[in-house]
This record gives structure tokens, sequence and C-alpha cells, in this order.
């Protein structure tokens, strides 16, 4: 199902401190409309082209230690059951943490409520290499510097960059922000174009500055796969090094590897379901097969740390590797046999990871 030609209609509850819109809008093409009505999202993800019912119904996110995934923030939702009944789900719903990250499997998800909070403006750093054993020594500290923080690394002997993204606070014209961080400088960094947003430290709107690519751009390289991983933030610097063990055979296929963090939440299905984590991303140059074929070992090295895939990215676990990962599990398929009895919306997807 195609849910873009779902008009967006965006409709403001300043009250309520609300938004709602059709569930196949992308984030770049409302944001500047909400910032317009006085408003912001808490967190948007590096790229500004998915839809807003895609990210809430695959753990989609940003990155910050103290921020939640784009899941989070809704507040309500409509969906059309298998009987092509309308029924919305809010927080008062009992299954409404179940729901929210749904994988499509509870129906056809048409509208979204969001919380918003007042409109703020941010900048965007970045900072030169830090050495390894630096930076797995204080990974946690390095994502707590600011209100948003990224890392790169090809699993050579350092993080190649960071972008860090501050928030300015209300009313101040900018932020002052450390001219090091675990000892890497920060550098002049360059102005938003056609491919990113501006890393200048130049202040600007918060959907300008929170995404790494402007929404008239290719995201990210443009031709490629990815792969996404995430481990409980305590065993942050284990995961890392048991990956670098295998860097002579990721870097062949590899484009770049992004470290990001994520507050922990209590819905069912997602990925940092019960406590921080540290997001591993990596983006793959277009060699499918040969990523599917390391995909194993890689995912091996990150069971002992409970490592969870990314639903919307590629990974090789199946449902009995997935049953151990998530508690709430049971209850989900619960959930899903209650509102979807004659399996309408099954999909291989979910027989295969989910046992639905």
């Amino acid at each position: 199902l195609d849910l873009t030609g779902i008009p967006t209609d965006l409709v403001v509850d300043a009250e309520h401190r609300t938004v709602t819109l059709g569930a196949g809008t992308r984030y770049g093409d409302v944001a500047s409309d909400i910032d317009r009505a006085g408003f912001a999202l808490h967190n948007t993800g590096s790229l500004p082209h998915i839809s807003v019912g895609g990210a809430v119904a695959t753990g989609t996110h940003g990155s910050g230690t103290a921020l939640g995934s784009l899941a989070t923030a809704v507040r309500a939702f409509e969906v059309l059951g298998p009987d092509g009944s309308a029924r919305t789900i809010d927080r008062t719903d009992p299954g409404f943490d179940g729901a929210v990250l749904h994988l499509g499997l509870l129906g056809i998800v048409t509208r979204v409520t969001l919380g918003v909070e007042p409109t703020y403006r941010m900048r965007q750093d970045v900072y030169g290499a830090i050495p390894w054993d630096t930076f797995t020594a204080n990974v946690a500290e390095v994502h707590a510097a600011a209100y948003s923080v990224c890392a790169y690394t090809v699993f050579g002997d350092a993080i190649t960059e960071v972008l860090v993204k501050s928030r300015v606070p209300e009313g101040a014209e900018d932020v002052p922000v450390p001219e090091t961080l675990a000892g890497a400088r920060r550098l002049p960094g360059t102005p938003g174009d056609d491919h990113r947003t501006a890393r200048d430290g130049s202040v600007g709107p918060w959907w300008d500055r929170l995404p790494h690519f402007p929404i008239g751009s290719v995201p990210s390289h443009g031709s490629e796969v990815q792969s996404e991983h995430f481990v409980p933030l305590r065993h942050a610097a284990a995961a890392l090094d048991a990956l670098r063990g295998l860097a002579d055979r990721i870097q062949p296929h590899l484009h770049v590897c992004e470290l990001r963090t994520m507050a922990a939440d209590d819905l069912w299905l997602s990925p940092t379901q019960g406590e921080d984590v540290l997001c591993i991303a990596f983006t793959w140059k277009k060699h499918p097969a040969e990523v599917a074929a390391l995909l194993p070992d890689l995912e091996a090295r990150l069971a002992p740390f409970d490592g969870r895939p990314h639903w919307g990215k590629m990974s090789s676990l199946d449902h009995a590797a997935i049953a151990g990962l998530y508690p709430r599990l049971a209850d989900f398929r619960d959930l899903v046999a209650r509102a979807d009895p004659e399996r309408t919306f099954a999909s291989a997807f979910g027989e295969r990871v989910l046992g639905t």
C-alpha cells in the first residue's frame, strides 16, 4: 500500500500541543509548517524524506541520549481495520504501547497525532577524529555532550568525525560550544547546501539542523543498503570492540557506520524498550549479497550484548532469535490476533520474524 496520496491536512491544536496529519506525509514536507505555527517536534530522523507513518511503525529515530524514538511522540492514530472501519487508538487504550510500533500488522494507519513543544532553534558543529580507545572509553559522555550527537567510523583506528547538534535556549542569540570534545577539535564545518544541512555552527530552525540532509536532496549516498543494530548503552564499548574484530570483512562493503544514542521507552516492539541504547547504523555499498552473507556473523558478535535489529533495515535474525529480545512479544502477537483474526494484514515478515 502507498499512503502518500492521503492529504497532509495538518491540524495544529495549540491548547493540547499536538499536530495531526496524514500518515504518508514526509517529515521534511511539513516541518516548516509546524514551525510557522510556533511548534516543533522533539526530534527528527537524519533523513527528512521518511514518512511519519512509516517511521512510527518501525521505531525509526534520530539521536539524543535523552530523546526517544519518533514513535514516542505519538499521542493517537487512526487505523483502518480488516473490515474497513476506522478507529482511533490513543494513550487511554490499554494496548497503546503495543499498537504504536506495529509494523503494519494492525491495519492501515491513515492519520497520526504527534505531541509537539514550543519551537526552538539549533546549531550544528562538526568535530574531528577521536582515537578509537578514547571514544570507546567515553561513549556515553561524548553522546551526552549536546542535545543530539552523531559519530562516524569505518572501524579503523579512530572515530572519523562527530556531529554535535546544540539547542539554543529561548531568548538567546546562540549557545557556546566547547572547542574540543574528547580531545577532538571543532572544525570550521560547512554551510548548508543542496546536499547537507549547515555544519558551520550557524543558528537555524530545528527542522534544518536536526536532519543531516535537506528535504530537496538525494538522501544519504542515494544507492546503498542499510542495517542497524541497538545495544544497551552500558554495553557500547564492548559491542563496538567486538564489531571491530570484523573490520577486514566490514570495510570492503562499507560507506560509513553512524553511531547514535536513544532514550529508553515502554513500547513493546521498540528496539530501545526498557533501556537507553547505542544505535550502530551501517550504510553499506550496494552489495546486498555480500552484506547478507556478513550479517549473521555481525549479529552473532552483538548477541552477547542483546543486540536488536532495526525493523526497517536488513537483518538475518529469525523469530527464535527475536523472541528472546522482546519480553512483550507474546502480548503483541495477542494484540494482532484480536485486531486481525482473519489475518488480512499478515505478512511474510511478520510470520518469519515475529511468529504472528
